[in-house]
């Protein structure tokens, strides 16, 4: 039985979905698994990227297909780079795909379980929804044009078929797996929580005196309060602006803005327009030095909007609790990651929107640095407990197994 999984990004790209991927695909073939990727020839960052159209790489088969190159800045030219990746990866699926192989679909492009849905029906394989978000309803909270209409209900239309077309719907979390049942009540028995996670032998906690970022970065001697990750459109900024803003006459404490995404240029007009100085951006960090990255900070941010709940779950989380930091949670109090540092008493959750609760909660753990500390120490064994590399790999095995079955 074939492993055949689909994403746009795979190694050696470091964007989330592609390392998410290159973790279960390189250790599913260590384990003895005869495992293939298709993806496309780009990188995240670098549309006009050409990396080999076949390779293996770790004993992992990768076809990578041709798209056209548009990149992510021109929303009719990313349209057409989805479009010919589902086409060309349809048409990859239905080429090395037989019956009773597996065709395990990500979200990158969107509704690319529908492709991959049409293909693996045509060869008599299996489909295996990996959703990382869920398509249109995400872009319509977000005010997207493409959830609406003829477009929307199209998008609808072919979501719900490749829901119901799979064997098996893997999902984030206990609330994704909430909306899904809401949306498809046929799939309710079909739908399995797997979370995403960091890898804990790489990912190990530092004392933060311990990471020569600090003094890289001059915060020697400051409470460092850092956001690391993709600055996308589900995440929520302005209430972290506003903290920032309140504890501006803080001259100890210090945040630190690292990684890229479409809000990004935003938030640095933000904060030159009101004269942050105690704000630093910085870029991604390789992933070999994500420990020093992590761990440079005393507490890190987690947000997400409100209305998208349910729809994505921010995986930053993971590597923070590797790293043995707790995390402030922005959004909403019900919310996926509230209920697991409520559950593992590894950080604070602040409403959306109430920067003055942020501002609080970061002096807090600031003066009360043992807190600080003991809540890093929770966040590290609840990860142990659950959210390791390991444990994933446990349960996507059984997945598998369940959905050959």
């Amino acid at each position: 039985m074939k492993l055949i999984f689909v994403n746009r990004y795979f190694h050696p790209d470091r964007s989330a979905t592609s390392q998410l991927l290159s973790d279960i695909a390189f250790r599913l073939t260590a384990r003895g698994r005869e495992v293939h990727v298709v993806t496309s020839r780009q990188r995240y960052e670098d549309a006009a990227a050409r990396l080999p159209a076949c390779e293996s790489r770790e004993g992992v088969q990768v076809h990578r297909v041709w798209t056209s190159r548009f990149g992510r800045a021109w929303l009719p030219g990313r349209a057409l780079d989805y479009f010919s990746f589902h086409v060309f990866s349809g048409l990859c699926i239905a080429r090395l795909a037989r019956r009773g192989d597996l065709v395990i679909a990500m979200t990158d492009p969107p509704l690319a379980s529908f492709s991959a849905a049409l293909a693996a029906r045509l060869r008599g394989a299996r489909l295996v929804n990996w959703l990382q978000d869920i398509f249109p309803e995400i872009a319509g909270r977000l005010g997207l044009r493409v959830a609406h209409g003829l477009l929307g209900v199209v998008a609808r239309a072919l979501r719900g078929y490749s829901l119901r077309a799979a064997t098996l719907n893997v999902v984030l979390g206990e609330r994704m797996r909430e909306v899904v049942a809401s949306l498809e009540p046929a799939v309710a028995q079909r739908i399995s929580v797997i979370h995403n996670w960091a890898d804990g032998e790489a990912l190990r906690p530092l004392p933060p005196g311990d990471s020569p970022l600090r003094a890289q970065w001059g915060l020697q001697g400051r409470f460092v309060v850092a956001y690391s990750g993709n600055m996308g459109r589900v995440h929520d900024f302005d209430t972290a602006l506003g903290a920032c803003d309140r504890l501006r006459t803080d001259a100890d404490v210090a945040f630190v803005f690292i990684g890229e995404g479409h809000q990004r240029q935003h938030l640095e007009d933000e904060v030159r327009r009101r004269g942050l100085a105690n704000v630093t951006f910085l870029p991604f960090q390789p992933r070999e030095g994500l420990a020093a990255s992590l761990g440079a900070a005393d507490v890190h941010l987690v947000s997400l909007q409100p209305a998208l709940e349910g729809l994505v779950v921010p995986s930053k989380f993971y590597g923070i609790a590797a790293a043995g930091r707790p995390a402030i949670f922005i959004g909403d109090a019900e919310g996926e990651v509230a209920r697991m540092l409520r559950e593992a008493h590894c950080g604070l959750v602040v409403t959306a929107g109430d920067a003055a609760g942020l501002a609080r909660a970061v002096l807090a753990l600031r003066d009360h640095p043992a807190q600080c500390r003991e809540m890093g120490a929770n966040a590290r064994a609840a990860f142990e407990a659950r959210y390791d590399l390991p444990h994933a790999m446990n349960h996507w095995e059984a997945a598998l197994a369940q959905a050959a079955n």
